[in-house]
């Protein structure tokens, strides 16, 4: 309670100056308003920001006279002297041609233009953000050249860059002021589930590609800079409304409703402080996907069915050793027995949208309190972050993230020329669950495994023998019909009591054998400090930095190997840049180095040199190149998951995660003569790195094995593979900016060669005897080997996927252009066009999926006009990308090509420091798809009405 009350105090009470104050008009050629105008004053902390009617008011307890620098994304920055006290200016800023001198963070942890920039980069202001048709601001990034997003909930967005995209994306970094909030169990971005406010944003940086110099392993493929509005020179109460709809054919029209507030106040040119809360609520994009996982064409009438978005139909198994052990027990009279197909049965499985309620939501809270403790640029915060909601998330299966909260808090001191922070991020699972096993579990509550399959296997060999009429005697089509119908005789039937008692039971339960919760109290601790002695150091300059972070995971053995207690490990790194100018400042060069170490690999070095040269009388003409490393450390899931997804195990490679690993497994038929015990085997992840074969010899086998055992045998490879280490590229980058004739011109193209690529591999692990190449069938049951032979053909085996990483080096590269003119006047038209591919050859490694997951073409173009008339704007956008192979750990396929377009129009009321949107995404109407095993995207309508202060 004393800790809150002098919070309280802190928060509430003003230290008194001797202050002077002015106040102002910021306006355009048109004699606008200008919002969002940013006013600073040279050599003190002060500043202030714009309202929607361009005015503001400016205190500082500096002496005047003041110089004031006042500046505004899109308009030229003008700089003004203040003599006396009270003073009222009014300032016209006049149009700039080109967004190249926009200031920019983060490509080389130092302001500098766009134009400067020694990479790639993109960047939304204030601005911008205003002016896009998407329903938030997050969303809008997919207008951005380089981005691609993969949408797998309403609430949950994956953005990616340069390829190698996923839902789960770990090569790809979001900061989110300085902060990495990405989930410490998971290791990837939850979207904008604890990001920032449309409302907080004053800026958004992009930068596509490997930065791993600047900013460590997992800044790999890219990293996306959010940053928020200082409560220092944007006060008061800003909030905002927007209301809707969301239109799909399986989901209906359904209400969307988002809605936020934030609250600043600088009680004095030393403290200031602000709160933030938000609240999006609306129906998810429902998952009605029903194709076969694996085989094209394979209808819900097949007796072995597993569709993408049912889950229950994993649990498969060969009918005719049923059969077998009915005859065992006697069950089942032989001759019966011997009626029933050598092949396998699935269980029938629940519809994704039987096993979720399809509500998305996202609730975000945060504040800050800041302090300068002394008269000049060092300022002290204190932040806390929190983020609390549903949505889908899709890894190798399908989770419904239910209640999911995680939270930030974070103490930084930053200065002129350095900053230090240490932040923690917390997170917990709440009522999440697995699909798949929810459907599992179910199916169980009514009626065990064994029970079902054995009633299937009476059942069909009873009707193909014709015991219960013509209709059914040798005909396997309707037998399996018949067998499927007898054995689903108590099925649980959604939506009544019985179901949902049986649901809520096994989404309460942890253990894969009874439940499907997941459970997750996983945290990171963070550090990091950068310094510039640019003031201190004249002939360049020089930064150095640092960082380091613990993990903490603790799945409390649900997802990782963790039931014994959290899994604890760590890593730092450090860095040092160089930048410097030379020929009249026209030529500049940037080295940077950093090492970073893992505690369970070796150290890694990634360097950048980069070359930036301004040409042309009017120094117009942009000319860069840049090469550099990247690494990225293998993730904790990499190292420590052992989490059973049903059909497999995926477990990870850490050495000592292999033997906490273990599973005990039944065994059937007659393979007790291989086993002392004869009914279950204890296997761990040894078997799996040891004693497997590769699945894609594994499935040469079986397609094989019924005609010609001898044949199929020989394609058996025994698994050889290394436990799973850093990968590594090589990063080369040229690219040029210009003006020309009024277009602002970015051109860019990359290629990157990859080593030790990071992907998955499947095994499957026979429950006895010894996996060798090529095992001999004539030798014979009391050969190891060609005992793994009888296990593969009587289901006793484990199908693992393994973390690995591929010996064939992968190569990849791209192109991009983006083009932006104001047209006759105030209009705007902006566009964008990406090419990218890989190159892999599947040959040397038939068994490892890349995972590129990136379409060959994109286009993104846009028109508006954000003064089309008096307060009224508008903004068109579209984009385009052609069909592209989806791997994923669930499933793989096609994307197909799509064209999706947006529009917005806005209208400002200025007396009551208000404005309109109303917008519709995908406005074609057209569904299209981003992730294969989500739902189809349909449209989304809205209003909005903000309130500016």
């Amino acid at each position: 309670m004393r800790v809150y009350l002098l919070f309280m105090s802190l928060f509430f009470c003003s230290i008194t100056f001797a202050q002077s104050s002015i106040s102002g008009v910021v306006t355009d050629a048109g004699n606008q308003p200008i919002f969002g105008a940013n006013i600073k004053i040279s050599g003190d902390n002060a500043g202030a920001v714009t309202n929607a009617d361009g005015q503001f008011t400016l205190s500082s307890s500096k002496k005047l006279p003041w110089t004031i620098t006042i500046s505004s994304v899109g308009y030229e920055s003008k700089k003004l002297t203040v003599t006396s006290n009270n003073q009222k200016v009014s300032v016209l800023l006049e149009d700039e041609e080109t967004k190249l001198d926009e200031i920019v963070v983060s490509a080389s942890r130092t302001p500098e233009r766009v134009f400067e920039s020694p990479v790639t980069i993109e960047r939304m202001g204030i601005a911008d953000i205003k002016k896009t048709a998407s329903a938030s601001y997050y969303d809008g990034l997919e207008n951005l050249k380089e981005v691609q997003m993969n949408t797998s909930s309403l609430s949950f967005k994956s953005i990616n860059t340069r390829g190698f995209a996923t839902v789960a994306n770990t090569r790809f970094m979001q900061l989110v002021d300085g902060m990495d909030n990405s989930s410490p169990l998971l290791n990837f971005v939850l979207g904008n589930m604890i990001g920032i406010s449309e409302i907080d944003v004053q800026s958004v940086e992009l930068l596509p590609g490997a930065s791993s110099a600047l900013y460590g392993a997992n800044a790999f493929n890219g990293i996306l800079f959010m940053n928020s509005k200082s409560p220092f020179t944007s006060q008061g109460i800003t909030a905002y409304a927007k209301f809707g709809q969301t239109s799909q054919k399986a989901a209906g029209n359904n209400e969307y409703v988002d809605y936020g507030i934030r609250m600043a106040h600088a009680f004095s040119p030393k403290l200031a402080a602000k709160a933030n809360f938000t609240y999006m609520k609306g129906t998810d994009w429902y998952a009605t996907n029903y194709d076969d996982k694996t085989v094209a064409g394979r209808t819900r009438g097949h007796h072995n069915y597993d569709g993408i978005n049912t889950y229950g139909d994993e649990v498969t198994t060969n009918i005719y050793n049923v059969g077998q052990k009915l005859v065992a027990g006697g069950l089942l009279p032989s001759g019966l027995a011997n009626l029933l197909p050598k092949e396998n049965v699935s269980r029938t499985g629940y519809n994704e949208t039987d096993l979720t309620d399809n509500k998305a939501s996202n609730t975000k809270i945060d504040f800050s309190v800041h302090y300068k403790p002394f008269a000049n640029d060092v300022e002290v915060i204190w932040q806390s972050k929190f983020g609390y909601g549903n949505a889908v998330y899709q890894g190798a299966n399908r989770y419904y993230l239910n209640n999911f909260f995680m939270q930030q808090h974070k103490l930084e001191i930053k200065g002129k020329n350095f900053f230090v922070r240490g932040y923690t991020t917390t997170e917990d699972g709440g009522k999440s669950y697995d699909m798949l096993f929810t459907g599992i579990n179910i199916n169980r509550q009514w009626k065990d495994d064994n029970t079902w399959f054995g009633q299937y296997a009476g059942a069909y060999s009873q009707a193909f023998a014709g015991l219960f009429g013509s209709t059914y005697a040798g005909n396997a089509a309707a037998s399996h019909a018949f067998a499927r119908g007898a054995a689903q005789t108590g099925r649980l039937v959604p939506g009544t009591t019985a179901f949902n008692n049986a649901f809520n039971k096994v989404t309460n339960e942890a253990s894969v054998l009874k439940g499907s919760k997941l459970v997750d109290n996983s945290k990171i601790y963070h550090s990091d400090a950068n310094y510039n002695f640019k003031d201190l150091i004249e002939f360049a300059e020089i930064q150095v930095g640092g960082s380091y972070r613990a993990y903490e995971l603790n799945s409390h053995g649900r997802i990782y190997t963790d039931a014994n207690g959290p899994i604890l490990y760590n890593d730092y790194g450090a860095y040092t840049q160089v930048s410097k100018k030379f020929m009249d400042d026209r030529l500049k060069f940037t080295g940077s180095i950093r090492y970073d170490k893992s505690q369970n690999f070796d150290g890694n070095y990634s360097p950048r040199v980069s070359f930036v040269y301004t040409g042309g009388g009017d120094k117009k003409h942009n000319f860069r190149t840049s090469f550099q490393t990247g690494f990225r450390n293998p993730t904790t899931q990499d190292q420590y998951i052992g989490f059973d997804v049903g059909n497999a195990i995926l477990l990870g490679s850490a050495p000592d995660n292999l033997t906490r690993f273990s599973e005990t497994r039944p065994i059937f038929t007659a393979a007790g003569q291989f086993l002392a015990g004869g009914n279950s085997v204890v296997i761990n992840g040894l078997n799996a790195y040891n004693n497997s074969y590769t699945a894609s010899s594994v499935g040469a086998f079986s397609a094989l094995a019924g005609t010609n055992i001898i044949a199929a045998s020989a394609l058996l490879r025994k698994t050889n593979v290394s436990f799973v280490k850093p990968e590594r590229v090589k990063a080369f980058e040229a690219g040029y900016r210009s003006v020309v004739e009024g277009f602002t011109i970015d051109i860019n193209g990359y290629y990157n060669i990859y080593n030790d690529f990071i992907g998955n591999l499947n095994v499957v692990a026979p429950l006895y005897g010894k996996a060798v190449d090529s095992p001999n069938p004539l030798l014979g049951n009391a050969d190891p080997g060609a005992q793994t032979l009888h296990a593969l053909g009587n289901d006793n085996f484990r199908v693992f996927q393994l973390y690995t990483n591929t010996k064939v080096e992968i190569n990849s590269f791209g192109f991009g252009l983006g083009l932006s003119k104001k047209l006759f006047g105030d209009f705007e038209a902006g566009l964008n066009y990406n090419l990218a591919q890989f190159d892999f050859d599947q040959a040397q490694d038939p068994s490892f999926e890349p995972g590129f997951n990136t379409p060959k073409h994109r286009v993104k173009v846009s028109f508006g006009n954000e003064k089309l008339f008096e307060n009224f704007g508008f903004n068109v956008s579209g984009r385009w990308n052609d069909e592209y192979l989806w791997q994923s750990t669930m499933v793989d396929g096609v994307i197909p090509s799509a064209t999706v377009v947006d529009a917005q129009i806005n209208y400002n009321f200025p007396k009551l420091k208000s404005t309109l949107k109303v917008g519709a995404s995908n406005i074609g109407g057209k569904e299209y798809m981003q992730v294969l095993g989500a739902g189809l995207i349909g449209q989304q309508y809205f209003a909005s009405w903000t309130i500016n202060p």
